[in-house]
């Protein structure tokens, strides 16, 4: 007897089926069609936003119609370009800038940004950055929400890419930006694992204490 592995990922009434093995996903689509008469669309392309490409390199993940919509809304389409998702050189706390009178666009940028970190570890450091200042947000801040905005313009088809060569080999990577915030004195954590040439997950997060030291 032959084991596989198949998994169903479900919203409303959209389903997607992966696995290792064709003939049981078959099986499994059989199964359904016969208990709820399901419309097979044939391979993967676009679920929840999120485009999916196929090579015989690999499979490639990511959200450049959602970008492009995120540009539209914001009515940032004709912005200019940065290559880097922040400046790393001025140090953003609560008391820069001038307060804003009206931050819902702040938080709007930042809502709509939430929706690309599972395919952009590039700018989870920027956001969980930004985070920190939703009920005091200034002009420096949305100056560097929309600086964010202009860099995700730059690299919207930028994604994940899972190689079809992948090994088990795991590597792992993390680091910490020493004492960075300037109002809490606390670090922010970071790290990213990959499976082979893949990258497979990561996070970024400010530190619950204030560390005594960088070791």
């Amino acid at each position: 007897m032959s084991f596989g592995f198949t998994a169903i990922l479900v919203y409303m009434d959209d389903l997607v089926l992966a696995g290792d093995d064709l003939s049981k996903i078959e099986s499994v689509k059989g199964v359904l069609h016969d208990r709820f008469w399901i419309k097979d669309m044939g391979d993967l392309k676009y679920f929840l936003g999120l485009e999916v490409t196929r090579s015989k390199t690999g499979i490639s993940l990511y959200r450049r119609k959602y970008v492009l919509d995120l540009l539209k809304k914001i009515v940032f389409e004709g912005c200019k370009l940065v290559t880097t998702p922040m400046d790393y050189v001025e140090k953003l706390s609560n008391g820069i800038g001038e307060l804003l009178t009206d931050s819902s666009q702040y938080r709007r940028i930042k809502g709509m940004l939430l929706y690309l970190l599972n395919t952009r570890p590039d700018i989870s450091y920027a956001i969980e950055k930004l985070r920190q200042f939703l009920d005091c947000a200034t002009n420096e801040h949305l100056k560097a929400m929309h600086r964010l905005v202009r860099y995700i313009k730059s690299s919207r088809a930028t994604g994940l890419f899972f190689s079809a060569d992948s090994n088990l080999h795991l590597i792992g990577f993390s680091d910490s930006d020493w004492v960075c915030c300037v109002d809490s004195r606390r670090s922010i954590s970071a790290y990213c694992f990959y499976r082979g040439p893949s990258l497979v997950t990561w996070k970024s997060k400010k530190q619950l204490t204030v560390a005594a030291s960088s070791s």
